[in-house]
């Protein structure tokens, strides 16, 4: 062998002196195939809360502890928690399935919804799945500024994945879906098998987390009793001093099939610490 020959084999024996090769050759060359990397949340789907605008809508701020409307939603969610994950959640399909709902626009269902979602969030060990599904009119869409988001419409047209529609806040433990994109037979997707298999998926997908439904009022649409069917909880919003009474029946008769509603007295001047019941399936609670 020359002496050209034994400084090439040498040069190609020392590691430092190997070209570098591409991550694809290397793949190519090994006989296993490297395992496929695990798919991550893009950071794009981590949204910022703009927690100024809450306040001035009056909501409760993500990180008071203390004050009126602080122990009013720890009052409204206490039983709400106790059904989804106490000793009787197994009698209580989709117990973490939170609807919260009203007879009439303009009651307070959206400020109720994400004030119950920003409460239950500061609680040590539980998360909070907050859904916008009232389609038609995207109020919590809009209030957290991701209308233009692919969200629940998309799932049930398998035009999305859950990873794709999820949007992680920087508020600790709460994650938004969206309504998604409008369509014209929106209320028919709500009322579809799909819904109802997306709903139980969700259950059974986050048991640890309670999952909260912003829903159409329930005289305005067909939607919001179709998808208090899907779910294990029930909260009414009634504006006092406001509602005929009248209507507030209708819309209880329309949930008279549902497993647990509760009541929520929104707007009241009566002060706070109502207290609640538990007959005929209602809380009553004073906000």
């Amino acid at each position: 062998m020359s002496i050209i020959e034994k400084a090439l084999e040498k040069q190609e024996a020392s590691p430092e002196s190997r070209a570098p090769v591409a991550e694809g050759e290397i793949a190519a060359c090994e006989s296993t195939p490297a395992p496929k990397p695990e798919r991550s949340t893009p950071q794009s789907q981590q949204i910022q809360v703009d927690v100024a605008k809450l306040l001035e809508q009056g909501m409760l701020s993500p990180d008071a502890a203390q004050g009126q409307l602080a122990e009013e939603y720890r009052l409204i969610k206490r039983p709400l928690l106790i059904n989804a994950f106490g000793e009787t959640r197994n009698r209580i399909a989709n117990a973490n399935l939170i609807l919260v709902t009203s007879s009439v626009p303009g009651e307070g269902k959206t400020f109720n919804a994400v004030n119950l979602a920003l409460s239950i969030a500061a609680e040590r060990d539980k998360t909070v799945l907050l859904v916008d599904a009232d389609v038609v009119k995207p109020a919590i869409s809009r209030l957290f500024g991701v209308s233009d988001r692919a969200g629940l419409i998309d799932l049930l047209e398998n035009q999305a994945t859950f990873s794709e529609v999820l949007l992680r806040t920087d508020i600790p433990k709460l994650t938004l879906l969206p309504s998604g994109r409008r369509h014209s037979h929106a209320t028919e997707l709500l009322a579809s098998e799909a819904m109802a298999k997306l709903a139980a998926e969700m259950s059974r997908r986050y048991p640890d987390r309670v999952i909260i439904f912003d829903s159409p009022p329930l005289l305005a649409t067909t939607q919001a009793s179709v998808l208090a069917s899907h779910v294990g909880q029930v909260l009414l919003v009634v504006e006092s001093e406001s509602t005929p009474q009248y209507l507030v029946k209708e819309a209880v008769e329309m949930l008279s099939d549902c497993e647990l509603v509760g009541c929520i007295l929104n707007k009241t001047t009566q002060g706070f610490g109502l207290g609640y019941y538990y007959g005929y399936k209602y809380y009553n609670y004073g906000e």
